[in-house]
Formats: structure tokens, sequence, C-alpha cells
């Protein structure tokens, strides 16, 4: 057993990284920037040691371009921290479902040699929480040769996968930084309200949600007041479902599978929610394989996924993860839950988008641009919201689905779109 209960340094517990190692980094709200920030102070004394994590928020210290040689940056997910790092070329991507991580790590595709969690402090029984982030983080620790913790009192506990002892950490270290936070209902405007009023039509009582990341999905939850009886089976959930719990409208009681439990991988919102989620044990937070297995989600009848793109074209190929070539965000668990969605029993996958960028730039187009990658292939997509209304396109051939999706495009757009249409398909 793992020698427990002694804290170090956060200089002291990183010192075992050396050259060369594949080191894990905790995500989302529970990126541990304590222990990156002395694992740069040491970047003069190390060469080529790889950084692999989804998302990580905040200031991670160790994408500086002077480390360049030092860290090497293999992202599973790019988010804004390492935006910048990946498109320089001072990093890289892989692009991998959610769902599929756990894989690369327990299969040995992606072995790691360190893992730095930021948890709870432990309970009575010396058991810490991984918080509001479990995803991909369980398998990392389940996996890792040597393990570092950042016990913070800020990590609120949470219920289900992520709890750990005390004696699976090979070093801790004490903190007291604020966890990450972000408020998505700051960017809800009337055109992202106009699209969930369209959501929620197509939301039937009894509903299990999965939401995606972003204003579009929280302005939904805005509008589901009104709604009886709904679930939650969602790789992150955000403010937005606080509201829905206290009234009663999320209740899990109709869902096959964790009834009367909501069900999620990680959360990022405010403090507001994590204070919300801390020791609530109506909301179970499950490793990501589970979470996000498509024949998981299809059990639950009703299953009705939101999620969101950069730009979706006439054949209703969806992109939501580059612009062109330049990669804005990744995979993720859109293809999960749009095919879980697709096999549920009345299930919905949707994906919902404002007709133009906030800088007036079409996002329903005759092609994707050059180099953009497809993140939802036309096969798989049903239904297509923007603030002009709802394109149905399962079972519809290309022109049919041309036409769906001008219909819904900005009107100052839909000229060049029947244009590009009667090109493609010779008649419109």
């Amino acid at each position: 057993m793992k020698i427990s209960g002694v804290y170090k340094t956060a200089d002291e517990a990183v010192s075992i990284i050396e050259s060369g190692n594949r080191v894990y980094v905790h995500g989302s709200a529970q990126t541990p920037t304590c222990l990156l920030k002395a694992l740069a102070k040491r970047a003069d004394r190390l060469k080529d040691v790889e950084l692999v994590f989804i998302t990580v928020y905040g200031d991670i210290h160790v994408d500086k371009p002077q480390y360049a040689d030092s860290f090497k940056i293999n992202s599973l997910f790019v988010s804004a921290s390492v935006r910048n790092t990946v498109n320089e070329g001072r990093g890289d991507y892989v692009p991998v479902f959610l769902s599929e991580i756990p894989d690369l790590f327990t299969k040995n595709i992606l072995p790691i040699d360190v893992a730095l969690v930021q948890v709870s402090p432990p309970d009575k029984h010396g058991y810490c929480s991984l918080g509001v982030s479990v995803d991909v983080a369980r398998s990392a620790v389940n996996t890792a040769n040597h393990v570092i913790a950042s016990i913070n009192p800020n990590v609120p506990r949470t219920h289900g996968d992520g709890v750990i002892h005390l004696s699976q950490f090979d070093s801790m270290v004490q903190c007291d930084d604020p966890l990450y936070e972000a408020r998505y209902s700051d960017k809800v405007g009337a055109t992202e309200l106009k699209i969930a009023e369209y959501v929620a039509s197509l939301v039937d009582d009894g509903s299990t949600l999965q939401m995606g990341i972003g204003s579009i999905p929280d302005a939904v939850l805005r509008t589901l007041a009104n709604h009886k009886n709904l679930g939650m089976h969602t790789e992150m959930c955000s403010d937005g479902v606080i509201d829905l719990y206290e009234k009663g409208v999320i209740n899990n009681r109709c869902k096959q599978i964790h009834p009367n439990k909501g069900v999620s991988a990680f959360a990022l919102g405010t403090k507001r929610l994590y204070d919300f989620l801390d020791d609530n044990p109506s909301i179970h937070f499950l490793d990501i394989d589970y979470v996000n297995d498509p024949h998981v989600i299809r059990r639950n009848h009703k299953m009705v996924a939101i999620n969101s793109a950069i730009e979706v074209d006439i054949t209703g190929q969806v992109c939501a993860d580059s612009i062109g070539t330049y990669q804005y965000s990744g995979v993720g668990g859109q293809m999960d839950f749009m095919r879980g969605a697709a096999l549920s029993e009345g299930g919905k996958p949707i994906i919902a988008l404002p007709s133009r960028t906030a800088k007036g730039v079409p996002r329903i187009v005759p092609f994707l641009k050059q180099g953009a990658a497809v993140t939802t292939t036309r096969a798989h997509m049903h239904y297509v919201v923007t603030e002009y209304g709802v394109a149905y396109l399962f079972g519809r051939n290309l022109r049919q689905r041309a036409k769906a999706l001008i219909s819904i495009a900005h009107p100052e757009d839909r000229e060049c779109l029947e244009k590009a249409c009667f090109e493609r398909f010779k008649s419109f």
C-alpha cells in the first residue's frame, strides 16, 4: 500500500517527473494550476515531457513558448487555454471520441507515467473526491504509475465514480485556489433565446437531456421551466440545471437507467453550481466511457441531445471543432450523444446554432471551409435549429435537405445558397 497522509510542497511533489514522461493533467474546473506552476519552474531541467488532457482552464504556465523544448502539449480536446499553442505548432491534438479516451490509457496506447489531479479533502474514512471532473480522470488515476493530488477545500465532494482513497496518492499537496468559473448565461442574447424556444418545442415531457457546452444549451435550459418530469444524462452540466432541479422540472423519474438520479461526467459553471453539486446525492458523476457510451445513452427513452456547431453544409455535414484548418475545440462527445439519442426510443438528436456568427459570417454554407473537420456526418443528422426555425433531415435526400436548411438560414444568405443548390443538384 502506498504511504498516505504526508503532505509535500508542490515543488517537491513534481520533482519526480522526468524527461520523456507522459503526464496526465486533470481538467475543466479542476485544473491543478498550482502543480502546473511548480512544474513550469523545472522547465530548464526537463525535456520532452508530454502533457495530455481534455479541457484545461486558467493559466497553465507550461504552455509558454519558452518552454517548448521542455513540455509537449498533446491535447485530447482543444480548449481556449491551449488553442494558440496547438495552432502555432507548439502542441498537437488527438481526434478521439470522449467515450474512447479511457481506452487510450487502459490499453497502453497513451500510458500515463504521472497523473496530476485536484481533489477534495479526505472524509473521515480517508476518501477524497475528483469533484466536478470525473470524466477521464478516473481512468488516468487508475492506470498512472504515480499520482500527485492537490488537496483543495474548494473542490466539491460529488457522488459516483470520483471517490478515491488517500492510499492511491503517491504524494499530496495542500492548495486553496478557487475553482475556475464560467458564466455561459452572460452570452445569452435574443438570438440564443429564440433558438432555445424552437429547441424547447421539440422536448417532450419525460425526456432525458444531454446539453453540450456554451450559451445555447444554457438558453435552452431557461425555456424548459414549464416542462414536466425531465431527466439528465449528460457529459457536462452548467448553472442552467440548478433552477430546473429546484423547481422539480428535472426529477429523473422517467429514466430507464439511473432513475431518480441525474448523471454527468463533468460540470463547468459558477460557484453557485459547485455549491449545488457539493454532497448532492441526486447527481452522480461517472466515468466518461460509461456516460458517453451510445449503447448506454440509448437505453433512456426520449433521449434528447442538444449540441452546437461552427457550420453546417447544405447536405447536413456538421463541423463543430475547427474553423477551416484552425483547430478550435475537439470531437468531444457530440457524436456519442447524437448517435445515442438517434437510437433511443423517441429520441431526438439536435444541432442548434445561430444562422450567422457575431461578425455576420454565415453558418449554413454550400461547402464546409477547406480543411474543416466533419464532426457529425450527414447520415447521423436529424434536427438542425437556428433562430429561423427547425429543419428535419432524417430520411430526406440531398436536395430536400438543402431546401430545409436554406429555409432556416439567414434571409440574406438564402439566395446564395439556392444558387449553390441549383448548381450542385441541377434544380431547386
